[in-house]
């Protein structure tokens, strides 16, 4: 994600960050530190993966930047990380790319949709290998999953799979600055391209007010639970679990 008045955001985000800690409970406090490993690794493999896609498509400039890299510090934003953890949707650093070094194969448009799929996607991979970690461990070592030590691992590859399904839905929201803008866009005529360019500030605008006002998470929570489940009864059904 991005956004072009930065300072700004942090000040809205500091104000609404500070508010919700000053009603935190010990409880919510220990849910948020289970929650951490998941957005870790959600935002690293996020990012990760758009780099990673750019560099395939021939564009070198992440692997220049030090981002085709798997170290959490070279992906995570200060506020989207943050917020990842309150709300379970946020954002990582963004990664820059040039479309004028994709390959010639692939059309700068084609290749800018591609790379934006790829950080969603690799969520959604993500969120169906932990499930099948969850899977195993609920079959194979129930006795474990009684434990205190069970239970808190548990916890945590739940949260991991929430937050990077959380993750990869809200990026795709078809609203700049996120990556399902630059998918949608693709598939749209030449007019409506121009368009959605001339009134690209108003939708900033939109999606930072559905966004503060929780609306976003109000839309796609539903979208969310609806995958989670979907993912989760698969994989348990695969192991002879329903």
């Amino acid at each position: 994600m991005f956004f072009q008045d930065r300072r700004t955001l942090y000040i809205i985000l500091g104000v609404l960050i500070i508010i919700s800690l000053m009603n935190v409970s010990s409880n919510t406090l220990l849910g948020l530190a289970l929650t951490l490993p998941g957005v870790i690794v959600a935002i690293t493999f996020h990012e990760a993966a758009h780099a990673f896609a750019a560099v395939k498509l021939g564009d070198n400039t992440p692997r220049n930047q030090g981002r085709l890299s798997l170290n959490p510090l070279h992906h995570l934003d200060p506020f989207g990380f943050v917020l990842l953890i309150f709300a379970h949707i946020g954002w990582g650093k963004p990664v820059e790319i040039n479309p004028r070094n994709f390959d010639s194969k692939v059309s700068m448009e084609t290749g800018e949709a591609i790379v934006s799929v790829a950080g969603p996607l690799m969520n959604l991979i993500l969120a169906i290998i932990f499930s099948v970690i969850y899977a195993i461990i609920a079959k194979f070592a129930p006795g474990f999953v009684l434990t205190q030590m069970g239970i808190i691992i548990v916890t945590i590859i739940e949260y991991t799979i929430i937050v990077n399904i959380g993750l990869g839905v809200f990026n795709l929201i078809p609203l700049p600055p996120l990556d399902g803008s630059k998918i949608f866009k693709r598939f749209l005529s030449y007019n409506a391209k121009r368009w959605l360019e001339e009134k690209e500030q108003i939708f900033y605008i939109v999606f930072l007010i559905l966004w503060i006002t929780g609306l976003a998470g109000t839309i796609i929570s539903p979208i969310i639970n609806l995958i989670y489940s979907g993912i989760t009864k698969v994989v348990f059904s695969i192991f002879g679990m329903f």
